[in-house]
């Protein structure tokens, strides 16, 4: 290295660190802060889908993460039920190729959901929540298509959980 390089090189750390420091003023000024577990207004929560299904068990594991909410199988003692109306999953064809062979698909998954109080009044009305994914289709990678069709529908199992917590986040119980 130069000379005169390394003169340089103190100085572009300084500028560095002095952008990243600033940055770290702006967003934190204009109020920015990271999504993280969002609390919940009920101290229990019945939820009707089985923990022994993924998405009975990640919904479980999210709202355990709250730090407020106790998920509790007697729907009795809780003071809010979730019920899980529907949670239905689907693939259409997009495309196909001059061949006649399928060259894209739609993923789709859809998540119904009302919440009751005790008295069995509804805190959030019977509500659908939707999620879709495109994918490409090889006929010669069928296995490897099947694993990522798999991630898909964790992904957007994901996105809809995280969709339907924000609502439960912002539902507030009957005064």
């Amino acid at each position: 290295m130069t000379p005169d390089h390394q003169a340089r090189s103190p100085s572009r750390r300084r500028l560095v660190l002095g952008g990243a420091a600033l940055s770290g003023l702006l967003l934190s000024g204009c109020g920015f802060k990271l999504r993280g577990p969002q609390r919940l207004e009920f101290a229990t929560l019945h939820v009707s889908a089985s923990e022994l299904t993924a998405l009975g068990a990640s919904l479980r594991r999210l709202i355990a993460t709250t730090g407020s909410t106790t998920v509790t199988e007697d729907a009795a003692q809780a003071d809010a039920r979730l019920q899980i109306l529907a949670n239905e999953r689907g693939r259409e064809i997009l495309s196909l190729t001059g061949a006649g062979k399928v060259r894209e698909y739609q993923l789709t998954q859809t998540l119904r959901f009302q919440l009751l109080d005790k008295t069995g009044k509804a805190l959030i009305a019977p509500t659908s929540i939707s999620a879709a994914r495109e994918y490409t289709f090889d006929d010669s990678q069928v296995l490897g298509k099947e694993q990522e069709e798999t991630l898909l529908y964790r992904d957007m199992q994901n996105d809809l959980l995280q969709q339907l917590m924000r609502r439960l986040a912002a539902a507030a119980p009957a005064a």
